[in-house]
């Protein structure tokens, strides 16, 4: 492994012209650790209730396809699409960003899933009623709910600057990829939270009255963004009226290394995730899989859901230690270790093989709060949401080609097993292995520009 490169260090070049160019006096003589709280909390409820959505179409696609008379092609093919314009939506988010400042996207991506949300109800009634144009109407509308998929690109950019802000004493910047694990936790609970709302409000009002409540919690976010304040780099940056294309400088000079080594990188995990994530159930029941009679969707949800938080936590805490890109690849490696031995396993053997699975999930999931947090430290700030968003988009992309994989191996005759090790385990073995090839960045230091 390479050495750590140093970024910029306040607390020694505070007196440099350079360091005196990116900062922002007056933003930054009125951001408070108080502000900074405050926006920690507001970001965490943002991605909450963004998951909340996400998870929420793909949680009832099942309901809305028996609804509409949908054969189980046409339901994939409509999750493929969406799959793929909630990409695009995420890759132009970060140049928007960029652009008009951390907290405008905040709140535009908040208030864009919240109106797809409300919108999905509409066209799941279109598609009943006139076929193949409602159709096309819940994939512009699902796939503009991509706004709430980029929320966590859009909260790692911003809490990034802030936190370089807050917490530019080295020890206090130890805490800071800790502190961010349990934003991005949020993934877990707004699982948990749309598997809750399910239950209760189905039963009541079907499909449509879900997605209705979903828009709600928006509400409440928006209005707390009265108290968020612009990240101080940012600020700096617009006060500086530097010009240039967002876009195009993510792909030269030292942003470029970084938006092609990170963004392949997570795609070729999330080759995997789909694998044992998404498609998990179906490898652990299959008969040609794991043989496990793993029906029962709350122990699924338990063990899936408590494993992600957990292991948000620790990379968190370890990256704060031995650096992000560190851990990112330490977990991923031990990811494919663990779904390799699980599939290796004696099939039918419920404990080895869901303890296996769950530490596969463990070291999967756990990293993407360290990735989300370490793309932030690799950008500078002109390109710093552009590149979180190509990255975090190319997970999207990568979610396709492995659907597309999956299904090509299975229908060639392969076994659940054997296509779970070569779509899964072998490009997450990979992804471990490249993002060693992401410049390193020293934890204890920040970067002010």
């Amino acid at each position: 492994m390479e050495p750590m490169e140093s970024t910029l260090d306040p607390t020694k070049a505070s007196g440099s012209p350079a360091a005196r160019t990116t900062a922002a006096p007056t933003t930054a003589g009125q951001l408070t650790p108080r502000d900074v709280r405050i926006a920690t909390w507001i970001c965490f409820f943002a991605w909450t209730f963004a998951v909340y959505d996400f998870v929420l179409f793909g949680n009832l696609l099942p309901v809305l396809a028996t609804e509409v008379g949908w054969a189980p092609a046409q339901s994939t093919a409509v999750n493929t699409w969406v799959t793929a314009g909630t990409a695009l939506v995420a890759f132009a988010v970060g140049p928007l960003v960029d652009r008009i400042g951390r907290r405008k996207g905040i709140l535009i991506s908040v208030v864009g899933a919240a109106i797809a949300s409300l919108l999905t109800a509409v066209a799941g009634w279109a598609v009943g009623l006139v076929g193949g144009i409602g159709v096309v109407l819940l994939i512009l509308v699902r796939s503009a709910a991509g706004l709430g998929y980029a929320e966590q690109s859009v909260n790692a950019a911003y809490l990034n600057e802030l936190f370089a802000h807050a917490y530019a004493d080295p020890a206090k910047a130890r805490r800071r990829g800790l502190i961010y694990s349990l934003v991005q936790s949020g993934w877990p609970i707004g699982s948990v939270l749309a598997a809750a709302s399910i239950y209760l409000l189905f039963p009541v009002g079907g499909w449509a009255l879900c997605f209705v409540v979903a828009a709600f919690p928006a509400v409440f976010i928006v209005i707390a963004g009265r108290w968020l304040k612009e990240s101080p780099q940012f600020e700096a940056h617009r006060h500086a009226n530097t010009n240039g294309s967002p876009l195009a400088e993510a792909f030269r000079g030292e942003s470029l290394r970084s938006t092609v080594v990170i963004g392949l990188s997570f795609l070729l995990n999330w080759v995997g995730v789909l694998v044992f994530a998404i498609l998990g159930t179906s490898l652990l029941s299959a008969p040609d899989g794991k043989d496990i009679p793993f029906t029962n969707a709350l122990v699924i949800l338990v063990v899936s859901n408590a494993t992600a938080f957990a292991g948000y936590v620790f990379h968190g805490w370890l990256g704060d230690r031995i650096g992000r890109r560190n851990t990112i690849a330490i977990g991923w490696v031990l990811c494919g270790a663990s779904f390799t031995a699980m599939l290796l396993a004696p099939s039918g053997n419920f404990g080895i093989v869901v303890a296996l699975y769950s530490a596969g999930l463990f070291f999967l999931i756990g990293p993407f709060s360290a990735l989300l947090f370490f793309n932030g430290e690799s950008f500078p700030v002109r390109t710093r949401a552009t590149g979180g968003s190509i990255i975090n988009a190319s997970g999207q992309v990568g979610a396709i080609i492995s659907s597309f994989l999956v299904t090509l191996a299975l229908g060639a005759g392969w076994t659940w097993s054997t296509a779970a090790f070569w779509i899964g385990c072998v490009p997450i073995f990979a992804s471990g292995l490249l993002i060693l090839a992401a410049r390193n960045v020293n934890p204890r230091t920040v970067r002010q520009d």
